[in-house]
């Protein structure tokens, strides 16, 4: 169990944070005052320190430089008033995790600590993590950290933030947590956010009642409903519009929703996973996101990390995907080349492990033998993506065999250079559809439909 070292010379605080993170399912240790706190350390090892900074005596920065100084492991949480933010500033470069200002939100310091808890290197070998996560393909360091954490936490009821670039497998780390939880066998109801229209949001998410607008001819229960007592992953959770951010929020707060057109709450009981490929502290700072929503949301943040942060995952990938795309083609190829994978291998994989699926399923569809070739993956050869620090920042296509150009046809190599400039163009614009929209001189609708038709 995660012990946590609480110091306040406030009881009041003390008592206060002791109860609230026992209810979290941590052992919680108090001191009074930064001597306390060393004598505390002498006798019982902790997971984290918990610090006001003003104290008579030892004070908490004093404490923190004493504590790095004995172990540089353990992380150090400061609580700070607003009075005092040159003390935070000094915290954080003498070492402190974090700081939290008085007076503070709930959930925030519920996040915060269980982010800096979270911190170690996996307790999960390799061999385990077959057996517990078959479905998430990788073995890395920083992949056996993301298992660590969905162990740890899919017992629990908090919400989970998942972060990450498109194609990452933010989903497969939602079902995950949702099959090790207390509900694994209540509904898991997947909504992608920016799927649904705008002007259906709240009927979709929170149901209608008959008669309540044009087209209503009978009661909807909407899909809020359908993941009672289960969990509902919400996908793209930064495209929800301002007032469907504080109907969701109501959700989390009261755990009831009410209809389009209904005059009664419905109660419910959902856990709530969210995903989003947005810095969602970004759009807080433009206004786009509701502050205390994200605290809502993300009471465990999991970011996933792309596959360029850990290629070494890509060989098992391949593997995986040969056996997948074989099996479903009706084809007998078992290996792929040594130098195809080493081009795999170099390659920065804008779309993630997506793209790597997709390429691989090209490759087999294309190879006629029983290895994949580097002529059969398609960011090789004459389409190998490259970049160009031209005005516009563009990518572009350098074209090194022609016929192979001619052999593959018109179709698809402008499809191709079509799919890679989008991608480029969202990335470019922090996945902003309008901003890419413009800067593709293309209207937002025709965007929308190319990013669904390359499932971007």
């Amino acid at each position: 169990m995660t012990t946590i070292l609480i110091v306040d010379d406030e009881k009041s605080m003390r008592d206060f944070l002791n109860i609230l993170l026992t209810k979290e399912g941590y052992e919680v240790v108090t001191a009074a005052d930064g001597e306390q706190a060393l004598a505390v350390l002498e006798q019982t090892p902790v997971d984290l320190v918990v610090s006001d900074i003003r104290m008579p005596g030892i004070d908490g920065l004093e404490l923190l430089s004493t504590i790095k100084e004995r172990s540089e492991d353990i992380p150090f949480v400061m609580i700070t008033a607003f009075a005092s933010p040159n003390d935070a500033v000094r915290a954080m470069k003498d070492g402190a995790y974090d700081y939290i200002s008085k007076p503070f939100n709930v959930d925030e310091i519920k996040s915060v600590i269980y982010t800096a808890t979270s911190r170690s290197d996996s307790t999960i070998k390799p061999q385990q993590a077959a057996e517990l996560f078959p479905e998430i393909i990788g073995r890395s360091k920083e992949m056996l950290k993301i298992f660590d954490l969905i162990k740890r936490i899919a017992p629990t009821p908090a919400n989970v933030l998942i972060y990450g670039e498109s194609g990452t497998g933010k989903e497969l780390v939602a079902q995950a947590i949702h099959r090790g939880s207390s509900v694994h066998a209540n509904p898991f109801v997947p909504i992608t956010c920016s799927a649904i229209p705008e002007e259906l949001m709240e009927s979709e998410l929170f149901g209608h009642v008959k008669g309540s607008f044009t087209g209503a001819i009978s009661d909807k229960s909407g899909l809020f409903k359908e993941a009672d007592t289960g969990t509902a992953f919400l996908d793209e959770i930064g495209e929800l519009t301002p007032i469907i951010q504080t109907k969701l929020l109501r959700v989390l707060q009261e755990r009831e929703i009410k209809p389009v057109g209904g005059t009664k709450h419905i109660p419910i009981n959902v856990r709530i996973i969210a995903a989003t490929n947005r810095i969602l502290e970004e759009e807080i700072q433009a206004g786009r996101f509701r502050e205390d929503l994200f605290y809502r949301l993300a009471v465990v943040p999991i970011r996933v990390p792309s596959l360029r942060e850990r290629k070494s995952d890509i060989p098992q990938l391949v593997e995986h995907f040969l056996k997948k795309y074989s099996t479903l083609l009706g084809k007998q190829i078992t290996e792929i080349s040594s130098y195809a994978l080493e081009v795999l291998m170099d390659y920065d994989f804008p779309g993630n492990v997506r793209e790597l699926e997709n390429i691989i399923e090209r490759g087999v569809a294309l190879e006629s033998s029983s290895i994949i070739l580097p002529e059969n993956l398609s960011l090789t050869g004459s389409l190998k993506r490259r970049r160009k620090d031209d005005d516009d920042g563009a990518a572009f296509i350098a074209v090194e065999d022609e016929q192979e150009l001619y052999d593959r046809g018109l179709d698809q190599v402008v499809a191709d250079l079509e799919k890679r400039l989008i991608m480029h163009a969202l990335e470019r614009c922090g996945n902003s559809k309008t901003k890419a929209a413009d800067l593709l001189k293309v209207s937002f609708r025709s965007l929308r439909y190319k990013t669904k038709k390359y499932d971007l």
